[in-house]
């Protein structure tokens, strides 16, 4: 359970004295958060439990949408998506049997996770740093891909996935904002933490592809509670007018 203390130790970080002063109220020049932000980050994987002792550390990206449903930006609807490869293994074969081996390819598998989820955002509004946390549900997709590329690296030109799970999920995300730029679009660093309840899935990792002598392939998959942790650094932008400022727009022609 140590990645579960990293999540407890950015959870401590969120609500303590210093995050908690930051400013919820606007300041003069300090236009109201957009309506959406858009943001993407690298990650790592950290598989937690059961799930540890079969599978590696993952790497991977994510991008997340939040659609504000306030005027200060403080609840808000996240869309958050990602995929993580927490296993590779390559060989060279023959190109074909007829063939022989005068023309050889790369054959690479992967073992890969990708997710989706949907849930409630809280944030605070305004301040130096701005923490949030959320909460969401979706799916978990575990799928091993095969894919043949030429010599000198050129690009695959055939590709199959060889087996996947698919698997109901729910999501803890803890993390917080440092702005950058405060204008019409605002620009904020992202740094987070997230927990993946993924239940227990089937899925395969580094050797659980036997190729067969009479061309066939034979699977030994794992069948375990497949949660992990992943730590993200990216960035997030806002677009599109606030919420207060359409308010503003619609007083002002009231007026006229």
């Amino acid at each position: 359970m140590r990645t579960s203390a990293a999540g407890l130790a950015l959870f401590v970080l969120l609500v303590s004295p210093q995050a908690s002063s930051a400013q919820w109220s606007r300041q003069d020049g300090v236009p109201k958060p957009p309506r959406f932000y858009i943001g993407g980050s690298a990650l790592m994987g950290e598989p937690d439990g059961e799930f540890a002792d079969n599978v590696p550390r993952s790497w991977g990206g994510s991008l997340n949408m939040l659609l504000a449903g306030d005027k200060k930006g403080i609840i808000g609807l996240r869309m958050d998506g990602g995929l993580m490869v927490y296993g590779h293994e390559s060989k060279r074969v023959p190109l074909s049997q007829t063939v022989g081996g005068r023309i050889s390819v790369d054959v690479s598998t992967d073992n890969n996770i990708a997710y989706f989820g949907l849930g409630p955002q809280l944030m605070l509004p305004n301040g130096k740093l701005r923490p949030y946390i959320a909460a969401t549900a979706g799916l978990a997709y575990f799928f091993t891909m095969s894919s043949i590329a030429g010599a000198n690296g050129n690009e695959d030109f055939a590709s199959d996935t060889n087996f996947n799970d698919t698997n109901f999920a729910f999501s803890g995300i803890g993390g917080f904002y440092v702005p950058l730029h405060r204008g019409s679009s605002p620009v904020s660093l992202d740094f987070s933490v997230q927990y993946h309840n993924n239940g227990v899935a089937n899925y395969l990792r580094k050797g659980s592809i036997t190729d067969n002598s009479d061309g066939s392939i034979s699977f030994t998959p794992i069948r375990s509670q497949a949660d992990l942790v992943s730590f993200h650094v990216g960035a997030v932008v806002g677009i599109g007018p606030s919420h207060h400022d359409n308010d503003d727009q619609h007083r002002r022609g009231r007026r006229r």
